[in-house]
């Protein structure tokens, strides 16, 4: 393992008076860093998730707040659960001296590999309080067949 010497994205900008501009466009945020991210790049963020296995069943709980269940557009295929949401918002306010206009936008999209143990029709989706819940019901094992042995005459 190697130990390397972390630069702070604006250098020492909050530390000192003068602000290197070389040390900050030569910094890991312009080169591969941050604006390499998806927060920064203008793509959509993940949302934080879980995933529990019981006997029967598996769940899947993203948190997604500030979404309405018409927003959430879930398909399975292919044998992938694709999960996405988009939400735009406007608000304009004309005034006698002054007008305001704000929006805002939030996306995310997510997809799943699906065991081969679970049962796609049965999959069932829910949304409160800014968690979408996923219920993927197991299919009941199959025992394997043992090998049949054939002797070779």
């Amino acid at each position: 393992m190697t130990l390397v010497k972390f630069k702070r994205p604006f250098g020492n900008l909050l530390r000192q008076d003068f602000f290197d501009m070389d040390d900050f466009f030569d910094s890991r945020m312009w080169k591969g860093g941050m604006m390499e991210t998806d927060f920064w790049n203008g793509k959509t963020v993940e949302p934080a998730m879980n995933i529990k296995e019981a006997k029967d069943h598996f769940e899947i709980e993203l948190a997604a707040p500030g979404f309405d269940k018409k927003d959430f557009n879930v398909t399975i295929e292919d044998g992938y659960l694709n999960i996405s949401a988009e939400k735009k918002v406007a608000e304009e306010e004309e005034k006698e001296n002054y007008s305001r206009r704000e929006f805002r936008y939030n996306a995310f999209e997510r997809a799943f590999e699906l065991p081969e143990n679970v049962k796609e029709e049965a999959i069932k989706a829910r949304y409160n309080d800014g968690i979408l819940r996923f219920k993927l019901l197991k299919k009941a094992e199959v025992e394997k067949k043992k090998p049949k042995v054939i002797e070779v005459g």
